[in-house]
């Protein structure tokens, strides 16, 4: 039962570049395997022709491929039925992030495929492109300029167990290219000067290799969590600093970020600990924000985390993240605080670091005081200690040095110099080490200074009033200290939640609001080892520390790890209030997204029902009217007349019908039926009847451009739809220009206009069906042109873009296939991919 219940295990070779040789390794592991006894099959392996990895299939078991048929050609796909009714022990399934053809299975990407075949228990062996990680997608195509259309989520691949880089220096594997092991001849040239430079592919393999290295760290980070390894490994140089919002934090940040820039790929992380009793708090917010943009200007990640202890607080994050360095601060305290409040954050982290280095920085604060509120606001164990004993030795010393100027100072300067004393006592240790000193102070006077000196005359009622006098006071003062502190520690407590909850709130708005990145964040606040959303209460107390606190409706946040404190539980309850509301957010988001293909369609036919009130009604009312009266018997018509009549009726009818197909190919070209006859075509064959009815083109350069792979009639009603538009659009004594270029195995078709032009930010509602832009002329058609011919154009393997026109104007840019190319475009040398190598 374990064996059907066991889901599959996922190696991934990850290339760097194309022709890295990923799919030869990913074969040569399958024969390695079936040697040593394993059930290997081949799902699919895409060898693009090299004999070296095609002759890896030998003695290799391979599963037909399922034809597919879509848009009138045929293609190959991997036989998912087949593989599973198979059922071996490792499928080998090549190009990872590749997109199904529409239509031919049952999902739509390939790693969904391979996601049900580990479900059923088979191991898979797969291999992709560093460019098709979904998000390295805008990097690559700004480092390459080409864009990627077929990509694969981060995370499918970072579930994989095992991740291996299939890496080669740019100049090998420029060489590879140059002998022919990657390409065939023809493409050779194009590629080493496009795709395949050494810039390029340096970029490329510098990605690879940091999306690896954070793979690799994430697993590190697991394994040391799982075997509670606590010691520093110096795998990789991090350097967190210590921030407190003071006027240091810049100092110490760009130091820092020196530090960690002196390691290739160092870290920098800044952390904040904020007090679970607000002893720490009164920091400056502004001061942490600003401070917080820097550290992120300079590449690092900002970390709050709430602590009983400074010191225990930095040490334990800093080992949580395996961090090799620490930065610090040196205090703030005067020379004579730090005598008299003992040693200081800087000091204790020293000593409770271990093997953790620790960069104590001098800034020009240092030894001049503390900007912040002092940290002593509550009764220490050191106050509490040093109190009673004050209350006993400071009378003592006071009695001392007054017996040394007996009869210089009389009796009433004498009392209210103990008071003074038992004032001092009752700030520093509270109620009870201002009664220890009161007695005691009483006792003193009364038998030193009171007369009969040296004899207690506690039957005195004088020498009993002044005993209860120092009492009241000292008990007065000790209590209204203490009830100030306890107001202090309370607003310092708020003060520290609020600015914990402001960093939360921070990090959702900068992008942090996904439910495992504010998992993760509450993890880390709380110095856990987990933190996790059930749907269901523990029916009994978790062991380990864990505390549960209810998300929202039907959701429960569980930390896993120390025991937290009331005042951490309280600031918990309000990050499980933000991780319910995300989560209700998500739950909004996906009902939306079921919402608004509705709400699209919904549009749409609001468009067109109004495009279709007039502008297919026009000719139809027009031949309608036209067929009436040539049928009436009660007027005679002249034979001008009536060829007249005749000729309204065929001009409305043909544009009634052309209205008609442009509605239904638009209907075919969403739902992917619309049929293909591609074939190599001379433009000089499709440009006459397609510019026939556009007056006074400027045709030039089309004479000498090779023969194009696509459908002539569906090339011609694109070229007529924008011809049609350009000429609309351009100026009277203007004329629309039409001209060809070919470059890198495409031909880009440019039909230029000289009107008014089109802002950059409403280009992309050109090509949406029932769109103007703003012409309110309804005699123009339903606004279907644009839409249709951008379909048209990508159905043949093409792409449709506009450009501005020099001087003024648009130019619309039909970019499509020579004929020697095959249908499948090869995105590393050419404009627009499709099935990479």
């Amino acid at each position: 039962m374990n064996d059907v219940l066991r889901r599959g295990r996922l190696k991934v070779y990850l290339g760097a570049a194309p022709g890295v040789g990923k799919t030869y390794r990913m074969l040569d592991e399958a024969r390695r395997r079936a040697a040593r006894g394993a059930d290997v099959v081949v799902g699919f392996a895409e060898c693009h022709g090299r004999p070296l990895t095609e002759a890896m299939l030998d003695g290799l078991e391979v599963v037909e491929r399922a034809q597919c048929a879509y848009r009138g050609g045929e293609f190959e796909e991997m036989d998912l039925g087949a593989v599973l009714l198979r059922r071996p022990e490792v499928a080998v399934v090549d190009e990872f992030a590749h997109s199904n053809v529409p239509g031919g299975g049952r999902n739509a990407k390939r790693w969904q495929d391979i996601d049900e075949l580990l479900a059923a228990g088979i191991d898979v062996v797969t291999a992709v492109n560093v460019q098709h990680l979904a998000s390295l997608k805008d990097v690559v195509e700004k480092i390459t300029g080409v864009p990627q259309h077929e990509t694969v989520p981060d995370d499918v691949v970072r579930r994989a167990q095992q991740i291996e880089l299939i890496d080669m220096p740019p100049e090998g594997l420029r060489r590879r290219m140059a002998h022919g092991n990657i390409y065939t001849p023809e493409k050779i040239d194009a590629a080493l000067a496009n795709y395949f430079r050494p810039g390029n592919l340096t970029a490329l393999r510098q990605l690879a290799l940091l999306w690896v290295a954070d793979r690799v760290d994430e697993a590190l980070h697991t394994y040391r969590a799982e075997h509670a390894i606590g010691g520093v490994w110096e795998t990789r140089e991090r350097v967190v600093v210590a921030l407190t919002g003071g006027p240091e934090g810049d100092t110490l940040i760009r130091r820092a970020a020196r530090i960690a820039d002196r390691s290739a790929g160092g870290d920098l992380l800044a952390v904040h600990v904020a007090r679970s009793d607000g002893l720490a708090a009164g920091v400056s917010h502004a001061s942490l924000a600003r401070q917080r943009r820097l550290v992120e200007d300079l590449g690092g990640s900002y970390h709050s985390v709430v602590g009983d202890g400074v010191a225990t607080a930095l040490v334990e994050f800093a080992r949580t993240e395996n961090a090799t360095q620490l930065v610090l601060g040196t205090s703030r305290r005067g020379r004579l605080e730090r005598f008299l409040t003992g040693p200081g954050t800087g000091e204790t982290v020293t000593e409770l670091s271990g093997d953790i280095d620790v960069h104590r920085v001098t800034h020009e604060r240092a030894g001049r005081g503390t900007l912040l509120p002092s940290r002593r606001r509550t009764l220490s164990t050191a106050r509490l200690i040093a109190g009673p004993v004050a209350g006993l030795v400071l009378p003592v010393l006071l009695t001392v040095c007054l017996a040394q100027v007996r009869g210089t100072v009389n009796l009433t300067s004498e009392a209210l110099l103990f008071l003074l004393a038992v004032v001092g006592v009752a700030c520093i240790g509270g109620v009870t080490s201002a009664v220890i000193a009161s007695v005691t102070a009483s006792l003193l006077l009364n038998y030193w200074f009171i007369p009969p000196i040296g004899q207690f005359t506690l039957d005195d009622p004088n020498a009993l009033l002044a005993l209860g006098v120092f009492t009241v006071v000292a008990a007065t003062v000790a209590a209204v200290v203490d009830r100030s502190l306890r107001l202090s520690r309370r607003s310092a407590r708020a003060t520290a939640e609020a600015e914990t909850m402001s960093s939360l709130a921070g990090s959702i708005v900068r992008g942090g609001q996904t439910i495992p990145a504010l998992l993760e964040r509450t993890r880390e606040t709380f110095g856990t080892d987990s933190a996790e959303l059930v749907d269901e209460p523990p029916d009994h107390e978790i062991g380990g520390g864990a505390t549960t606190v209810p998300a929202g409706p039907g959701a429960y946040l569980v930390l896993r790890g120390r025991t937290l404190s009331s005042s951490e539980r309280r600031v918990l309850a309000a990050f499980a209030a933000h991780v319910g509301s995300a989560v209700e957010r998500a739950q909004l988001a996906e009902a939306a997204a079921e919402i608004e293909p509705v709400k699209a369609a919904d549009r749409l036919r609001t468009a067109l029902l109004r495009a279709v009130g007039h502008d297919l009604r026009t000719p139809l009312a027009a031949g309608w009217a036209a067929v009436t009266s040539l049928r009436g018997r009660d007027v005679e018509f002249s034979d001008e007349d009536r060829d007249e009549l005749l000729a309204t009726a065929d001009e409305s009818m043909a544009k009634l019908n052309r209205l008609l197909e442009n509605l239904l190919d638009l209907s075919r070209l969403e739902a992917g039926v619309l049929p293909l006859n591609l074939r190599a075509t001379s433009l000089e064959e499709v440009l006459p009847m397609a510019l026939a009815d556009v007056p006074d083109v400027d045709l030039r350069d089309v004479e000498s451009i090779p023969p194009v792979l696509v459908d002539p009639p569906l090339l011609e009603r694109v070229i007529a739809n924008l011809a049609g538009n350009a000429a609309r659009h351009t100026p009277a004594g203007r004329r629309v220009m039409v001209t060809a270029s070919a470059l890198g195995g495409r031909v880009e078709l440019r039909v230029v206009d000289r009107g008014p032009g089109l802002p950059t930010t409403g280009r992309e509602r050109l090509f949406e069906p029932f769109q103007r832009l703003g012409d309110t002329d309804n005699t123009t058609g339903l606004g279907l042109g644009l839409a249709l011919a951008r379909g048209l154009t990508e159905a043949m393997n093409g792409t449709l873009a506009p450009e501005d026109t020099p001087g003024g104007g648009l130019t619309m840019v039909v970019s499509i296939p020579l004929a020697e190319r095959a249908v499948e475009v090869d995105p590393t040398t050419a404009v627009t991919p499709g099935r990479t190598p």
